[in-house]
């Protein structure tokens, strides 16, 4: 009996690979099992780097709350306590957004809290 290798699919498993290393450098876009390798790293890479996005994006919100607050004559970890003792439930995100669009607004939402 003759060997069976579905070439179907491993044709069309190839042809996924390579339409996604398309714009690669070299042999990487062209040789398979090179295409392979880089598709496979490229994933990974992509996967690890959603996770570090929100760790980025967390990290330059608060160098942005505390740069406003200390225009203010206070700092980041006293805001975010003062907020915090008033109720004021506001998320860090809109937070660098009002100072960094808004400086008025933020400056009002200062005051309020330490007073």
């Amino acid at each position: 009996m003759p060997r069976a290798t579905n070439k179907a699919a491993s044709h069309r498993r190839r042809k996924r690979v390579m339409k996604e290393a398309k714009g690669y450098y070299g042999a990487r876009s062209k040789v398979y099992t090179m295409a392979k390798n880089a598709v496979e790293k490229g994933l990974t890479h992509a996967y690890k780097d959603r996770k570090l996005k929100k760790r980025t994006y967390r990290s330059l919100w608060i160098a942005r709350i505390n740069a406003a607050a200390r225009l203010n004559d206070t700092t980041y970890s006293k805001l975010m306590d003062a907020l915090k003792k008033k109720n004021i439930e506001i998320n860090r995100k809109t937070l660098a957004d009002l100072a960094y669009n808004n400086i008025e607004a933020f400056n009002e939402l200062v005051k309020f809290a330490n007073s």
